[in-house]
């Protein structure tokens, strides 16, 4: 009975089992059997458009279908992307939270992480991105830089750029660049465009502003095209500054640092005095680490500068400097290279300096801080002084040298078009190929040299220093430059004059003389 039941059962199972299949087979039949030309394509019914317009629209309308399909899975896959990081973020929490339990603590690199994101959040908040500041004065405002897909307008512009310019520096033309294809991103990403949201590119970009508090970081805002016309789309972005990091500790010895100073001349016997009088103060009497290489084109006043030299040097025991003697016309790129080239000890820092060029002890010492041999080469941007007949012309007299050195607006500038006073390593000038030596004359071959340390792997460091002044003197640009050269030293030659607002006070001192008489004849006039 048992088996008769269970064999009755067994069959009955396989009958299902069979019917199953069949089922199956037939419902597979229909799911994959091809279809016809007709549906497959699309293609336009009997009372439908025909022909090459028929078939264009149709294959327009599954384009259309799979570009929505394609659409529709970036939105899932973001959405299941936001949803997994969510859910990693709360298994490190659970996980934090077990560890904490189990008495092990958080996990080091998960907590560092969750620092610096908190961090970063802080420096958005604290910026200007969300509210204003309260400032004390108009001058405290940090001002925005506008800038397009070709164009940079910015305010801080110094002596060499323009208000308007394409962004020289690679730094910056990838600055926004990025800042650009970031806001690209966000409008095309799924989660915010719609199903039937067109594609932006870069050609929907307006227009852009930024600024860098130096702080907190650097804040985008960002304008595109809209849909329709007086629609516009506008993304605020935000690069936060992260904490500050240590990178190198070490300690520097420069008690036997020997700095050359090369200094090519032609004439000029009484700069070079002045030139004298300075040296011997700051590195003979101060410093005591120098060499002095002096090289002089031609003999007129030779014996007179010759004579400095060795009075010099018998008042202050000092035996460190080499005289060297040139025929043919003055070139400044040829006196240095040839000084530089002299020196036959080992590997000793250089510094370029020209006979009007004031310097202190601190800076001789900025020149070694900042240099290094095969590493780093130092290109000070120094103090420029203006005349002083027209700074000091309402007084009753010229200030002595020493108080007329004063960083101000109205005293003199930056010379940041100057490339000419330098400290390198003697190798590094070697190796780098010196200075072009056909370049004659004022002017060029000192951003020469410089080009080539920018396209080679050194460090150069460029910055503005406190201890090195270019002193006035009345430049004459001859005849003989070519038309670049005569340029350059025209422009050199209007900069070294005043400032703007004292150039101005001449242009029109006649009516400040005029008014100034009015207002006499009316306090006059009054008395009476």
């Amino acid at each position: 009975m048992v088996r008769r039941g269970l064999l009755g059962w067994i069959s009955r199972v396989v009958v299902l089992l069979v019917l199953l299949c069949c089922a199956i087979s037939v419902l597979y039949m229909l799911a994959c059997t091809p279809k016809g030309d007709e549906e497959q394509l699309g293609l336009p019914r009997a009372n439908g458009p025909t022909g090459k317009e028929g078939y264009q629209a149709a294959l327009q309308e599954r384009e259309e279908q799979h570009r929505n399909y394609v659409s529709s899975l970036k939105r899932q896959i973001a959405q299941l992307k936001e949803e997994l990081q969510g859910r990693s973020e709360q298994l490190r929490g659970a996980q934090d939270q077990a560890s904490e339990a189990a008495g092990r603590g958080p996990d080091p690199k998960a907590q560092a992480q969750a620092d610096l994101l908190t961090f970063l959040r802080a420096q958005a908040d604290k910026a200007e991105v969300h509210a204003g500041v309260k400032l004390a004065t108009e001058y405290a405002a940090v001002p925005f830089d506008s800038f397009t897909l070709q164009k940079v307008y910015q305010l801080e512009t110094g002596l060499t750029r323009h208000p308007e310019e394409k962004p020289a520096r690679k730094d910056k033309r990838d600055e926004l660049v990025e800042a650009i294809e970031s806001a690209l991103e966000s409008l095309n990403s799924p989660s915010e465009s719609g199903p039937n949201q067109r594609p932006y590119t870069a050609s929907d970009f307006i227009e852009g502003i930024y600024r860098t508090e130096k702080d907190k970081g650097t804040l985008y805002e960002l304008t595109f095209k809209g849909d329709h016309k007086h629609e516009f789309k506008r993304l605020v972005l935000f690069r936060p500054f992260g904490p500050i990091m240590k990178v190198k500790k070490e300690k520097l010895n420069l008690a036997s640092t020997l700095i050359n100073v090369i200094v090519p001349l032609a004439k000029r016997a009484d700069k070079f005095r002045q030139f004298m009088q300075n040296f011997r103060e700051m590195c003979i009497q101060q410093d005591g680490r120098i060499h002095l290489t002096v090289v002089y084109f031609g003999k007129e006043e030779m014996n007179e500068v010759k004579g400095i030299l060795e009075n010099t040097s018998k008042a202050a025991n000092f035996r460190n400097f080499t005289f060297i003697q040139l025929n043919g016309e003055f070139s400044r790129g040829k006196g240095l290279d040839v000084g530089a080239r002299f020196w036959k000890g080992s590997n000793v820092l250089l510094f370029f300096c020209d006979v009007d060029i004031y310097f202190t002890s601190e800076f001789l010492n900025t020149c070694r801080l900042n240099t290094q041999p095969g590493k780093k080469v130092f290109y000070p941007v120094l103090f420029s002084q203006y005349n002083p007949g027209i700074i000091y012309g309402h007084h009753d007299a010229i200030p002595p040298l020493e108080q007329q050195l004063v960083i101000k607006k109205e005293t003199g500038f930056w010379r940041d078009f100057g490339f000419g006073m330098t400290c390198q390593y003697r190798s590094d000038f070697i190796n780098i190929g010196g200075f072009d030596l056909d370049i004659k004359g004022w002017g060029g071959e000192d951003v020469h040299l410089y080009r080539k340390y920018l396209h080679s792997n050194l460090i150069v460091v460029r910055t503005p220093v406190r201890g090195l002044f270019h002193l006035w003197h009345e430049k004459r640009c001859v005849d003989e430059l070519t038309p670049e050269q005569y340029k350059m030293c025209m422009q050199s030659k209007a900069m070294n004059e005043a400032s703007h607002g004292q150039l101005g006070m001449l242009v029109f001192r006649h009516e400040i003389e005029a008014h100034l008489r009015k207002q006499k004849q009316k306090i006059s006039s009054k008395k009476t």
